[in-house]
């Protein structure tokens, strides 16, 4: 009998999505027996989870295994795939949720889900606000995500040892990111200019569950020691932060053939960030007049011309040289992280490249 091969961490993302495949064609038959109307709606979930991504999240929670030794142990590494492969769901829920609370049009260059079902709802000229049957449907989508990833996490075929030793990153995983998205929307209505607390959105709602808990996870699962434990969540940390304060900056200036939203997107919403603040306080000391008119617009304009004028005021106040700055400490501070954690080379050159990859400018 042919022995399964073990993906190599270049092999990760097309694995990933073999395993979501077949987790979803398993549930065919029980969404079928609720009802037609529920395939379909799962049918947005299912093209929304395989058609897009880049399968970060598994992919750190893979390096972690593999950085730990897990190839080594006892625990199969199908069984910790799948576990891995279980984070899609996670981040499957938080953005289809993300895009309600946001308001946006599109992601990844194509419709939200809700606006995707609204869409669909009034093409067929069902009863009904079309618009609040999409949001109403997308969020019953994202739950049903949240519901799956617990499911194929528990089912992965880890041993019981090893599922209750990543009890605490994955309750910390999810925890952390509703917790962030909660503080972000909090700090949004409140416009809230506290530079300390946009750090905590980007710690909570981007960091910790886009690389610092997967790669605790996965090191867990390994049965990994609190000393390299520690040095994967500092640099998952450091990495994370930093990769958000870049998504900050393509926020407001980002091309959106890259980025896959309107150009000064986070401008419209009204996004707290690190950015905005940092350019408030700088611009109150430099041109109060010029700090006024961006608190003024900020989140309240749909005009270009008035987006394109707040983009200026922030460049003008300096704080995107700041961010930048802050960027390149935290990348720096992070691969040192990594090396103390003394891994594999592979692991190590994997972490190094995601971390460049993540954290480039890429306007």
């Amino acid at each position: 009998m042919t022995e399964p091969k073990i993906p190599s961490l270049d092999d990760i993302p097309a694995a990933v999505r073999a395993e979501l495949a077949l987790f979803l064609e398993e549930q065919r038959d029980s969404i079928a027996a609720i009802g037609q109307p529920v395939t379909n709606a799962i049918s947005y979930l299912e093209s929304f989870v395989l058609d897009g991504g880049k399968r970060i999240r598994p992919l750190y929670a893979w390096a972690g295994f593999v950085g730990a030794r897990g190839l080594e142990g006892t625990e199969s590494p199908e069984a910790m795939l799948r576990a891995a492969s279980s984070l899609e769901f996670i981040q499957a829920c938080a953005l289809i949720h993300d895009d309600i609370v946001d308001a946006s049009d599109t992601r990844r260059g194509n419709p939200t889900v809700h606006r995707g079902v609204a869409a669909r709802h009034r093409e067929l000229g069902l009863n009904g606000d079309s618009d609040f049957f999409g949001q109403s449907l997308a969020i019953l989508i994202g739950d049903m995500a949240l519901v799956w990833a617990e499911d194929m996490l528990q089912d992965s075929g880890l041993s019981s040892e090893a599922l209750a030793r990543v009890r605490a990153p994955w309750r910390g995983m999810r925890r952390e990111v509703i917790g962030g998205q909660m503080l972000d929307i909090s700090l949004e209505a409140e416009g809230s200019e506290d530079a300390s607390l946009a750090d905590s959105v980007n710690r909570f709602k981007t960091a910790a569950y886009t690389i610092e808990r997967p790669l605790h996870l996965g090191a867990a699962v390994a049965g990994a020691s609190e000393k390299l434990i520690a040095a994967f969540r500092g640099y998952g940390r450091d990495i994370g932060i930093a990769f958000q304060l870049r998504d900050d900056l393509l926020g407001v200036f980002g091309d959106p053939a890259i980025t896959g939203k309107p150009a000064g997107d986070d401008l419209r919403e009204g996004k707290r960030t690190v950015l905005l603040s940092l350019a408030l306080q700088r611009a109150d000391a430099t041109d109060p007049a010029a700090a006024a008119e961006l608190r003024r617009l900020i989140g309240q304009t749909e005009d270009p011309a008035e987006i394109s004028r707040m983009a200026e005021i922030i460049v003008a106040s300096g704080a995107p040289d700041v961010v930048e700055q802050r960027i390149s400490e935290l990348t720096q501070s992070g691969l040192s992280h990594l090396h103390a954690a003394q891994v594999s080379p592979e692991v190590t050159a994997t972490l190094e490249d995601l971390a460049r990859k993540s954290t480039a400018r890429r306007m």
